[in-house]
């Protein structure tokens, strides 16, 4: 049994989500899901600070006290011995080359637009950084776009760790102002990836944040 503290709107906790529902783990058989509301301050609470300085999610705790951080370290963690993290020490190397390319140059652009235009007031000055941040995020989604012309996957030869780790954001792109219109092997790929056994969605975000998405459009 292991906790996992998470926010459910955050794609980086969502990949968890996904790579346990194609694992066939059941939550309160297999894990436990702690709603940790990192947009409004519950990581930054002195009990959790104690557990993970950095003040992120998602974290997860083993039932002897270990905690590991990170979640692209966690889905290695969790994958290894799989079908979802295979292939020999160069296959296996590409895959994280993918993991690496998600955290450094497509989530800091993608999924901060996101969050600029779900999660802070329509009047907020981080709005004046979109356009950067578009920027870099069509950036990112014409290197995967790329790449996807010549290849179904991003983690080795099948789907894997590193699909889910780039579906994470790039599903939920539209919230932060993307039109995958211009990325038709994109769009395919998502597809693929929402037809994998056991994949589940994201659940809806709140109202609010949808009414502040819609007016960031």
């Amino acid at each position: 049994m292991i906790t996992i503290y998470g926010y459910s709107p955050s794609g980086n906790c969502h990949k968890l989500h996904m790579l346990l529902g194609h694992l066939g783990r059941r939550l309160d058989r297999d894990y436990r899901w702690i709603e940790t509301d990192s947009a409004h301050g519950a990581t930054h609470a002195p009990e959790y600070l104690a557990k993970n300085p950095n003040g992120k999610v998602p974290m997860i705790e083993l039932d002897d006290g270990r905690v590991m951080v990170e979640s692209n370290a966690i889905l290695c963690w969790l994958a290894e011995g799989t079908s979802y993290f295979t292939g020999d020490a160069w296959q296996r190397a590409q895959t994280l080359a993918w993991m690496f390319f998600e955290q450094y140059s497509h989530e800091p652009y993608i999924a901060i637009a996101r969050f600029i235009c779900g999660w802070t007031p329509a009047d907020s000055p981080r709005r004046a950084d979109l356009p950067k941040l578009r920027e870099r995020g069509y950036q990112a989604l014409a290197v995967m776009e790329k790449h996807l012309a010549t290849n179904p996957w991003f983690s080795s030869k099948d789907y894997g760790i590193a699909d889910i780790a780039l579906f994470g954001y790039t599903h939920c792109a539209a919230d932060g102002g993307f039109d995958l219109g211009a990325h038709p092997a994109v769009r395919d790929w998502l597809a693929r990836v929402r037809a994998q056994p056991g994949f589940v969605r994201m659940p809806p975000i709140a109202d609010e944040n949808m009414a502040l998405i819609a007016q960031s459009r």
